[in-house]
C-alpha cells in the first residue's frame, strides 16, 4: 500500500476523479508539450458523460489554455478497457498520451509495469486482518502501525491535513448563498448550524455534526479547498466527525492526527484491494469508505481496542454496500451533499454500537471490502457516476 499522502489530498472541488484527477493530467502533459500550437483532448466513459457537471473541461482548460488552444471530445458510450475514467492527450495531432483517473485524484497509466504514476509501496500488511494481528501481537494500535510504516516525516503533513479540513468546516459555516450549476441549490450548512445551536444537548449533537458535513461537502461543491478523504465527493464526513469530536470532548491536534492515521489506514485497504472511485464501483466506494474511515477513528478516540475499532469500520462501510453514484446533472450536489451528512451520523452510530460489544463478530472488514468491490463490479455502468439512472434519470423525468 502507499503512503497516506496519496489518499489525504488537499485541493480543490467538486471532485478527485473527474477535476483534480484530470487537471493533474493536464499539468504533466502541458510539462511534456508545453510549445505545441493545439492540444486535443478526449474524455471516455463517466469522465464524458458527467465532466460538464464536474467541471472537468474546466479544470482542464484552465490548464492547457495558458499554453495553447484546447478542443476537447466527449465519447461517453466509450470505455476504455483499465478504467471508465479514461483520458486521451494529444499535441499537434501527435505524441497521443492515455492516462485514467482512478479516484482520490490518483492517476494511472493502466501499466502492469513501468506506470509512471507506480509510486513505492509504505505498508508490507496489505489486508485489516493482517494489521489487527499486528496490534494483537505487539500490543499496539493502528496509528502506531503507520507511524513504524511511514515515519516521523507523516505527522507535520497530517496536521496540514487537519488544519485543511478545519478551514473547510468554518469557511462552509459562515458561506451563504446558491451553489454552482444549473440545480440552483441553496447551502444548507449555515441554517443547520444555527438551528443545531438551539436545541437541548441530545439533539445538538446530531444537528451539528450534520452542518459540518454540508459545511466541507458544500465548499467542495463550489470548487472550495478540502481535502479527499478519501474522495471529494465523500470530503464532508471524517472533517464533520472529527471537528465535532475535537470541539465537543475537547480532544488535542495529536490525539485527531492518530484518528487521523488510522482513518487514513482503513481507506487505504480499500484502495489497495478494491477502490475508492464511484466510476468503478458506486458510491460505496466513496461515502461507504468514508464513513468506515470515520468510523474507526471516532472509535479510536473514544479508546476502542483494535478489535472493537476494526469492527465499527465494518460496520461503517457494510451497511452502505450496493449504494450506487448517480449524481443529478452530474453535479457532486444531489444526492451527494446528504450522503456525506448521513453517513457521518452513521459513523457515530457505528462507533456506539462497536463500544457495547467486545468487538467479535462474524464478517470482517476484509470480507466486506471483497464483497463491496464484487457488487460495484456487477452495478451497471448507469448507476456508477454516468447520470444516466437512479435520481439522475428519475429526478428530470
Amino acid at each position: 500500500m502507499k503512503s497516506l499522502k496519496e489518499l489525504f489530498k488537499i485541493g480543490k472541488g467538486p471532485s478527485s476523479s473527474h477535476t483534480m484527477g484530470p487537471q493533474k493530467a493536464a499539468h504533466l502533459y502541458a510539462t511534456r508539450y508545453p510549445h505545441a500550437s493545439h492540444y486535443d483532448v478526449t474524455l471516455y466513459g463517466s469522465l464524458a458523460a458527467t465532466g460538464k457537471g464536474h467541471m472537468t473541461d474546466t479544470a482542464i482548460r484552465e490548464v492547457l489554455e495558458a499554453h495553447a488552444p484546447v478542443t476537447i471530445h466527449w465519447q461517453p458510450e466509450v470505455f476504455l478497457p483499465f478504467h471508465p475514467n479514461g483520458m486521451r492527450f494529444s499535441a499537434d495531432d501527435a505524441n497521443e498520451w492515455t492516462v485514467y483517473s482512478i479516484g482520490g485524484g490518483a492517476l494511472s497509466e493502466g501499466k502492469a509495469t513501468g506506470d509512471h504514476f507506480d509510486s513505492p509501496e509504505v505498508y508490507p500488511l496489505h489486508t485489516l486482518t493482517d494489521i489487527l494481528a499486528w496490534c494483537q501481537r505487539t500490543g499496539r494500535s493502528y496509528w502506531e502501525y503507520v507511524d513504524q510504516c511511514e515515519g516521523e516525516a507523516l505527522w507535520p503533513y497530517l496536521q496540514t491535513v487537519w488544519e485543511t479540513m478545519q478551514a473547510s468546516v468554518e469557511r462552509g459555516i459562515e458561506h451563504e448563498g446558491v451553489l454552482p450549476g444549473p440545480l440552483g441549490l441553496a447551502r444548507k450548512a449555515p441554517v443547520y448550524y444555527v438551528k443545531a445551536t438551539g436545541y437541548k444537548q441530545s439533539l445538538q449533537s446530531r444537528g451539528l455534526v450534520y452542518a459540518y458535513a454540508l459545511a466541507v461537502s458544500e465548499e467542495n461543491a463550489s470548487g472550495g479547498t478540502i481535502v479527499t478523504a478519501p474522495t471529494c465527493g465523500a470530503c464532508g464526513i471524517v472533517p464533520a466527525v472529527l471537528y465535532h469530536l475535537s470541539r465537543g470532548h475537547h480532544f488535542s491536534d495529536e490525539r485527531i492526527r492518530h484518528a487521523l492515521a488510522t482513518a487514513g489506514l482503513i481507506g487505504n485497504v480499500v484502495k489497495h484491494n478494491a477502490s475508492i472511485s464511484g466510476a468503478d464501483v458506486g458510491c460505496q466506494g466513496e461515502v461507504g469508505v468514508a464513513c468506515a474511515m470515520a468510523s474507526a477513528a471516532a472509535c479510536q478516540l473514544f479508546g476502542g481496542s483494535p478489535t472493537q475499532i476494526e469492527y465499527a469500520a465494518e460496520m461503517g462501510l457494510e451497511h452502505h454496500l450496493g449504494m450506487t453514484c448517480d449524481p443529478v446533472c452530474g453535479l457532486v450536489q444531489i444526492p451527494c451533499i446528504e450522503r456525506n451528512a448521513f453517513a457521518a451520523t452513521r459513523a457515530l452510530d457505528a462507533n456506539l454500537y462497536a463500544a457495547f460489544s467486545d468487538g467479535h463478530h462474524r464478517v470482517s472488514f476484509d470480507h466486506v471490502v471483497q464483497a463491496m468491490k464484487q457488487t460495484g463490479h456487477d452495478l451497471p455502468s448507469l448507476y456508477k457516476e454516468t447520470s444516466e439512472g437512479g435520481l439522475a434519470k428519475t429526478f428530470g423525468a
